[in-house]
């Protein structure tokens, strides 16, 4: 009887959805399967621009925390309209299954002030079969201004998708978020302001039905701070501020993104920081009370130079249709355990860890292949420096060209064995000299025997994206 009243439901629903012409969102109207995972968007730069890259790529994630970049990192979308550049992706799941992604139209170098009305779309059944790309104009009363980083959410009094973008109305001196509806993510109306601070804001993020209320994220450009609104409603004008919200590195945080976990009632704050540029913090909290807590750089890794994110929960199967078809990443970076904003890398042919970001970020990318010496070892090919390892030279780590002999490669192999700090993360024992294994000291990288707490979190790493 449950089953034929939920069907009875959906076929309820279609026959509104096709009456009306709008995707009228229902409790369980497309997914058949629980959540399980997560997908992340997000376009990409670098410390000194070299991977700067204004174009959509997606990363997949069972816990929310640690990612796999797909397509090697490189863009699953890129843009073919307007200024043929975007930047602050969002994606948004319809009721019926199917996605849309929306994002501002900046090219790569193009002035981020300019005025421009319209955002780019695409839509997808499943994630992997994609649209061409159009613009949508949200912006036409304000010619003067710009339209940045557009989100969407659902109005059930107007029956339309809100998206929600900042922009200077005409009028004012200073960034509010405005607010454009449309049915179908073709045509859209004028903009009204959503929300006004008195001063200037940016970069919305909208999140409804949480125990009866809904909520605003936005960045103040007052206080520097990623903060909190909320209204019983979403209508324009009608939040009201409740949290001064979190901030690092003042005034350099920004694009609040907010994420349910799957498996707790707890909520999830991604924030993007431009200094130093491409670095991501995280705030573990509850939406209600607007009580955050920042979370260490040893519990994520966002994909390697990503900015401006964008998550929603995927089903597995989602997740497994990302992964066939477009591949997770071949190379790995070595985070460090207790530097954890540091990665392990090559600079003069030196082996030492440094603090991402940084160019050439290439520096930090390893192929792990199997051992030289054992293939139930590893040893670490450079991606930049194909052919050059990872080698010790009188107990110090450098990068050499694998020159064939028995001797590169012994000490060039590492066993991988279970953290010495913390059994989850990974410690790598050298081959040639088994007493020892690979650590920074002073930031450099090289082998020791390890006999202190000190020594045992220097030789702990984890190997991730």
């Amino acid at each position: 009887m449950l089953a034929r009243l939920i069907r009875r439901s959906a076929f309820l629903i279609a026959l509104v959805a096709l009456a009306t012409g709008v995707a009228v969102p229902a409790q369980t109207a497309a997914a058949a399967d629980a959540d399980s995972a997560y997908v992340m968007g997000y376009f990409k730069e670098s410390a000194e621009y070299q991977d700067n890259i204004n174009a959509l790529h997606l990363a997949v994630s069972d816990d929310g925390r640690e990612w796999t970049p797909l397509n090697d990192n490189n863009a699953i979308l890129t843009p073919t309209a307007g200024t043929k550049g975007i930047r602050d992706p969002f994606l948004y799941r319809l009721p019926d299954g199917s996605w849309v992604v929306l994002a501002t139209d900046i090219a790569v170098g193009s002035s981020f002030t300019k005025a421009n009305p319209n955002i780019h779309v695409w839509t997808s059944p499943d994630l992997v079969n994609w649209s061409a790309d159009r613009l949508l104009k949200v912006n036409a009363t304000n010619p003067d201004s710009f339209s940045w980083a557009p989100a969407i959410h659902w109005d059930p009094v107007r029956g339309a998708y809100g998206i929600t973008f900042s922009t200077i109305p005409q009028g004012f001196s200073y960034e509010v978020i405005a607010v454009s509806y449309t049915t179908d993510f073709v045509t859209a109306t004028d903009p009204v302001v959503f929300h006004d601070s008195g001063s200037g804001i940016i970069d919305s993020h909208v999140v409804t039905n949480v125990n009866g209320s809904n909520y605003l994220y936005y960045k103040s450009n007052a206080t520097g701070r990623l903060a909190g609104a909320r209204s019983t409603s979403v209508e324009p004008r009608s939040f009201t501020k409740y949290t001064d919200g979190v901030a690092e590195n003042e005034w350099c945080t920004e694009a609040p993104t907010l994420v349910k976990s799957l498996t707790s009632s707890t909520w999830s704050l991604w924030g993007d920081t431009y200094c130093p540029n491409a670095k991501f913090d995280l705030w573990e909290g509850d939406l209600v009370s607007g009580a955050w807590t920042k979370v260490g750089r040893q519990s994520y890794t966002a994909p390697l130079n990503a900015k401006h994110n964008t998550v929603h929960p995927i089903t597995a199967a989602d997740r497994d249709r990302l992964l066939a078809r477009y591949g997770g990443t071949s190379w790995n970076l070595l985070k460090s355990y207790n530097f954890p904003g540091h990665y392990a890398r090559h600079e003069n042919y030196a082996g030492r860890i440094s603090e991402m970001p940084f160019d050439p970020y290439q520096d930090a990318q390893w192929r792990l292949r199997p051992g030289l010496s054992d293939p139930n070892g590893v040893s670490f090919e450079s991606v930049n420096f194909p052919g050059h390892y990872m080698k010790q030279e009188n107990f110090a780590i450098k990068l050499v060209r694998n020159d064939g002999t028995a001797d590169f490669a012994s000490d060039a192999t590492f066993h991988r064995v279970a953290g010495l700090a913390d059994g989850n993360w990974s410690s790598f024992r050298s081959a040639r000299f088994p007493t020892r294994y690979l650590r920074h000291w002073s930031f450099a990288l090289q082998l020791d025997e390890i006999s202190t707490a000190t020594g045992r979190a220097d030789a702990t790493f984890n190997i991730v994206y």
